[in-house]
């Protein structure tokens, strides 16, 4: 069965977005990874905006949700807040 233009279009879009999305949410993953290995307070605060932001502009970018991003959020703060 022949396949219209439209079709092949949308095949060629949606396998760049999967392609983007993963790099996205690998970067994601791997920031979140990073702040929890951090061992003092002071480091962990420090890095903390970086992954924040990373957080934010992945529900701005529909990788996660509003709720995913909060729960994040908030285990690293309980997570830092346990450091010494």
């Amino acid at each position: 069965m022949k396949r219209s233009i439209s079709v092949l279009k949308n095949i060629r879009k949606s396998t760049k977005r999967r392609i983007v999305n993963r790099n996205r949410k690998k970067k994601l993953k791997e920031a979140l990874k990073k702040i929890k290995k951090v061992r003092t307070k002071k480091s962990a605060m420090k890095a903390y905006p970086g992954v924040q932001a990373i957080i934010d502009k992945s529900v701005q970018d529909g990788i996660i949700s509003k709720n995913t991003a909060a729960r994040h959020k908030a285990q690293l703060m309980k997570h830092i807040s346990t450091l010494k």
